[in-house]
């Protein structure tokens, strides 16, 4: 079992306390697991379906199972909210529990579309609370080590960035197949392509702008199968980010310098494969940098910046700046946004 987690000055450190909003697949890898090893508090747990709701907090410790999801972002002893509902609900609910206090880790992405973005950015601002979007691959040592490598001059001047983020395709009732649940592959694995992309700003002059982009449809949906966008930085380097739902798994970050390339094998899901491989004139190596899980490393930046005050890579600028480029994508390649939904109350 792992230690008490302490402070940098060796005082134990307070677990967090968290209310988790529905029973999503995603939240055991995402927040469960990673709670066993910081010793953090799962604190409530609510879901459209009490059963489910119930089942989750056997199996995974929560403490209480409320009514709803008003309940568990209005609940006194919950200070962190945790949202991974469908990408439709990411907004509503991320505003609900910043008008009630709370601090709100939201898995991606952040919201349905920009507008509601800076909805959300507006309630957080308001309220003094802090909400981020969840990209736990930034936290990783794998791409960690990868700018690293860029930044000491090893494979030179970036020249060229690509990420491929595709998967194959889920059941036809998957969620990430509606447009009124705000699905689509750039909303679900494209995000983090175009993020990826918009965290290598230090090497490429600023930001990147959408060049072009191009899209396939799923019948008359309205919601893309696969999505290619192309990037242009200020300083001339180049950039391709293509995710896709209905090919083979492929999360590989490429970054072509002047004299080498460092290729990260699996940026979003570095537990898997850790191998960060770097080519130059003098041949491949090849580093490995451990598959602890990304999600631990987030959660771990995130407790220390709220009990340390520790500085943390992310905000809700950030946030609302990916959902305005994701908007351009979907523009840029023939598509409408996805819609937004109404904000709920707490109830």
């Amino acid at each position: 079992m792992p230690g008490p987690v302490t402070t940098s000055e060796g005082v134990p450190m307070e677990p967090l306390r968290i209310g988790v909003l529905g029973a999503a697949r995603i939240a055991a890898p995402a927040l469960v697991e990673p709670t066993r090893a910081t010793g953090d508090r799962l604190v409530a747990v609510a879901a459209r379906d009490r059963g489910r709701a119930e089942r989750f907090a056997r199996e995974h410790g929560v403490e209480r199972v409320l009514a709803d999801y008003a309940e568990v972002v209005s609940d006194p002893e919950v200070e962190l909210v945790y949202n991974p509902l469908a990408n439709s609900l990411h907004g509503p609910w991320t505003i609900a529990a910043a008008r009630a206090g709370k601090t709100v880790l939201s898995e991606k992405p952040f919201a349905s579309n920009a507008a509601e973005a800076r909805a959300v950015r507006e309630a957080a601002l308001a309220a003094g609370v802090t909400v981020v979007e969840g990209f736990h691959y930034l936290f990783h040592p794998v791409v960690l080590r990868a700018h690293e490598i860029l930044a000491s001059g090893e494979v030179g001047e970036l020249r060229e960035v690509e990420a491929l983020t595709t998967m194959p395709a889920p059941p036809d009732d998957d969620p990430r197949w509606s447009l009124e649940l705000a699905g689509g592959s750039l909303m679900d694995l494209g995000c983090y392509g175009l993020h990826a992309h918009r965290m290598l700003a230090p090497f490429g002059g600023g930001e990147p702008e959408l060049v072009g982009a191009r899209g396939g449809e799923r019948g008359r949906s309205g919601v893309d199968e696969w999505m290619d966008a192309d990037f242009a930085f200020p300083n001339g380097v180049t950039g391709r980010s293509l995710s896709s739902m209905t090919a083979d798994w492929c999360m590989r970050l490429t970054l072509v310098g002047s004299r080498g390339e460092v290729t990260v094998a699996d940026y979003v899901q570095p537990h898997k494969d850790d191998r960060v491989l770097v080519t130059t004139g003098g041949g491949t190596r090849t580093e490995e940098l451990g598959r602890r899980s990304s999600y631990l490393y987030q959660l771990e930046a995130l407790r220390a910046h709220l009990r340390e005050s520790a500085p943390f890579p992310l905000d809700v600028d950030d946030a609302v700046r990916n959902a305005e480029m994701i908007d351009e994508i979907y523009a840029a390649a023939g598509f409408e946004p996805r819609p937004r939904h109404d904000v709920v109350g707490t109830g």
